[in-house]
């Protein structure tokens, strides 16, 4: 097969976190009973007329500065005019001449390498209602009509399935942290489009297009991509040529299905929307919203890995915004931040799942999260001192040290004390003593489990450590 340089574009539809939806007082919501979050707006009675949410503004002014976006200051909405059955007004109202954000960028990683994914726009619409086929009858659920939606469109800059993923990945983390959708592609409020066409040479112009609607999550993004690209090399090879099409991504076959073929380009008559006064952003508005942002993920990377965290740690972290939070509280303090992220993404997490808590829900505060990572740190609790008592430090309000006198924890910190009892053990051991001479990492490992065994777990690591490597050589 021929090898062709892919141009891909991306269209991604979020649904913003309001209570409301865009232009009616219905609740903005997910799961309820069919039909049950609407009222004569949603659906489009004659007479009624649309109010603008003014929350869908601030969050669409939070989005473009996250996607650092170019913001309109004077925009209207349109009606993007068309007949189905999801859409009882017949016009769907949307921003096509004037979005509210444009030329953006979202910043991915690729073996190590920066990449800008370009964003062309980004625009606030409503959506429709959601069709279910059932034989057939089609049924129509008026709950999601009206829910605000905001549309970012890429430029045709993306090469690759996996930027794709990247892409998507990093979006979905920027819009989650800043509380603007909860991207949760599961439920439908983050769904992707992907536009595929190859060509043979980079001076060559933009082969066909395709699109691949509504794809239900970024890892079938990706195999829809490599899917589409594969089925057009093998048309171009044979010297075929095919029509811009629509194509949807099937979940049983793992690949694109045909759902219609473009004779002709849509011609949805867009006009301004004339129940909806000019909208003017000010500077006022948009530094009010600013206020609003928390700290982003690669912010949070960058400090997590200063302070002393691991690649691994932080990105852990990061996959979990109420952990990130809580360990944002320690950010000012002193203290070891290696040994605070172990403990949090460790016996403390496994705590969390077992009990199916929230950290905030523990009585772990910042202070007495300060006092565990002193004990750990100096060695007055071990790993498995700490799996002993951590049910009550978690679940009462008392100090780390009052807990660990209760509990009679006494470990040995005396180095005399270590000393003797590591120089018994490698007299008994000459052979793993050798071992450890030729280079073997399991002879350190065997010392250090025999001095843990012959004190009960209650010798210092760290300072066993040290006289055992001492003591060895």
């Amino acid at each position: 097969m021929t090898n062709y340089i892919p141009t891909i574009g991306i269209e991604v539809h979020v649904e913003l976190k309001t209570n409301t939806k865009i232009f009616s007082n219905s609740i903005n919501g997910y799961g309820q009973m069919a039909n049950s979050l609407t009222n004569v707006v949603d659906l489009g009675y004659p007479g009624t007329l649309p109010t603008l949410n003014k929350e869908v503004i601030n969050l669409a002014i939070k989005a473009a500065k996250v996607l650092n976006c170019n913001i309109r200051r004077e925009m209207h909405f349109d009606r993007k005019n068309y007949f189905y059955p999801d859409n009882p007004k017949n016009f769907q109202i949307t921003q096509s001449r004037t979005p509210i954000g444009y030329d953006g960028y979202v910043e991915i990683e690729v073996e190590k390498t920066k990449k800008k994914i370009y964003i062309e726009e980004m625009h606030i619409e409503e959506d429709t209602c959601k069709s279910t086929h059932r034989g057939d009858k089609t049924l129509l659920d008026f709950n999601r009509a009206g829910v605000p939606l905001i549309e970012i469109v890429t430029k045709p800059c993306i090469s690759s399935s996996t930027e794709a993923k990247l892409y998507l990945e990093k979006l979905k983390e920027l819009l989650f942290y800043s509380d603007i959708s909860d991207c949760k592609m599961e439920e439908g409020s983050m769904r992707c489009d992907a536009n595929v066409s190859i060509r043979k040479n980079e001076q060559d112009l933009f082969g066909t297009k395709c699109e691949i609607k509504n794809i239900g999550s970024i890892s079938n993004v990706g195999l829809s991509i490599e899917k589409e690209i594969e089925r057009q090399a093998k048309l171009l090879d044979s010297g075929e040529t095919f029509k811009e099409q629509t194509r949807r991504f099937d979940n049983k076959t793992c690949d694109t299905v045909l759902m219609r073929v473009k004779e002709t380009g849509n011609d949805y008559r867009y006009f301004p929307e004339p129940d909806i006064p000019y909208l003017y952003i000010t500077d006022e508005m948009i530094t009010e919203v600013e206020k609003t942002i928390c700290m982003l993920p690669d912010e949070r990377r960058t400090i997590y890995i200063e302070k002393g965290v691991s690649d691994v740690n932080a990105k852990k972290l990061i996959q979990n915004r109420e952990l990130s939070d809580y360990f944002n509280t320690l950010l000012s303090e002193k203290t070891n931040f290696k040994i605070a992220s172990n403990l949090i993404l460790g016996d403390i997490s496994a705590y969390l799942n077992k009990n199916e808590k929230k950290i905030t829900d523990t009585t772990l505060t910042k202070e007495r999260f300060l006092e565990l990572i002193e004990k750990v740190d100096d060695g007055t609790l071990t790993s498995k001192n700490l799996k002993d008592i951590l049910d009550v430090i978690l679940e009462k309000d008392i100090s780390i040290s009052t807990i660990i006198k209760e509990s009679g924890i006494e470990n040995i910190t005396d180095d005399s004390t270590i000393r003797e009892i590591i120089k018994k053990i490698i007299s008994e051991n000459p052979e793993s003593v050798s071992d450890y001479k030729a280079g073997h990492d399991r002879a350190i490992k065997f010392f250090m489990g025999q001095v843990m065994k012959e004190t009960k777990g209650s010798a210092n690591p760290k300072l066993a450590m040290d006289i055992l490597k001492e003591e060895l050589k």
